[in-house]
């Protein structure tokens, strides 16, 4: 059987991506996003590539020759896995790839918002150091890193490497998950113990915005809140609205609950210095990209083979 391989979403993977290892026909897309074009690209396909393209029952009922979905990325919340799983399509996704980029974002975004850089930058920018009678000022608090505490909500492979690097810098660490592991803290005390929390947990049902203004309410007003998961995780427009209260000192979000927020989003209208937004890059070092690409054509590879890795139930 000669397959056919389609890549819908081929922009999304800034690095090489290898032929796979068996004869194969190979498509591929910079982006697609509408039903139909997803439809009628893969009509013909056995295995598609995607990262961030739906996949929903709507659109998978009507490839009857899809024998695996292959995404590169972690995250499978695009997928409609149920529908898979009672047709006999295999999913697999990445993993273990982001071990030191995610966890480098986590750290920048931290450091830059527990010492105010925005905010100085902003103010240097427009002249504020040049209006003082001193050699500096003082108009933005600025926290020691050391000393403080971490809440890490999700404590898997990526939250443990977040918690190593922070552990080096003198944090204490509070562990959360929804599944036991030694040594982990119920949600309240994460909440209302620690001086930054950092989510790193998959978007389910269950977790979908599990952050939300009683969570907020619960942290301290000296805290930060750092996204580097999903968007879908925190109640956005009760971040902004705690923002904006002051109830918590400030935000670092790499990720929306829409993205490309191509109508808008209510975190992008504050033009706050303690809330800084990336476009979902925390992943995306160099390095990481390259070893998800090849991760995502062993799994390709081990598929057609018979021996599957990495299968997402």
């Amino acid at each position: 059987m000669e397959h056919e391989i389609v890549f819908l979403d081929r922009e999304s993977v800034g690095a090489d991506v290898r032929k796979a290892n068996f004869p194969h026909n190979y498509t591929e897309y910079q982006s697609t996003w509408t039903p139909e074009d997803i439809v009628e690209r893969l009509k013909d396909a056995t295995i598609a590539i995607i990262n961030k393209v739906p996949m929903r029952e709507e659109v998978l009922k009507q490839l009857p020759k899809l024998k695996l979905i292959a995404v590169a990325a972690t995250g499978t919340d695009v997928v409609d896995k149920a529908y898979c799983k009672a047709n006999g399509i295999t999913v697999v996704n990445i993993r273990g790839y982001a071990f030191n980029t995610v966890p480098e974002h986590v750290i920048a975004l931290m450091f830059a918002l527990r010492r105010n850089l925005m905010a100085y930058v902003e103010d240097t920018r427009n002249g504020r150091w040049a209006e003082v009678d001193q050699f500096c000022f003082f108009d933005h608090p600025i926290r020691d890193i050391a000393g403080s505490t971490m809440g890490v909500i999700g404590y898997g492979a990526i939250g443990k490497a977040v918690a190593s690097r922070a552990e080096c810098l003198g944090m204490k660490i509070l562990p959360y998950d929804v599944f036991p592991q030694d040594g982990l803290v119920d949600l309240e005390t994460v909440l209302k113990e620690s001086d930054v929390i950092t989510l790193h947990c998959p978007l389910t049902p269950e977790t979908a915005n599990m952050i939300g203004a009683k969570e907020l309410k619960m942290m301290k007003p000296t805290s930060i809140l750092i996204n580097t998961a999903r968007g879908g995780l925190v109640d956005e427009a009760a971040l902004a609205d705690a923002l904006k209260a002051g109830t918590i000192a400030g935000a670092g979000f790499d990720v929306l609950t829409k993205e490309p927020p191509k109508e808008g989003n209510i975190l992008l209208d504050l033009k706050m210095p303690n809330f800084i937004v990336t476009p979902h890059v925390a992943w995306a070092s160099r390095e990481a990209m390259q070893i998800l690409a090849d991760q995502l054509i062993d799994n390709i590879d081990a598929f057609v083979a018979g021996n599957p890795q990495n299968v997402v139930e």
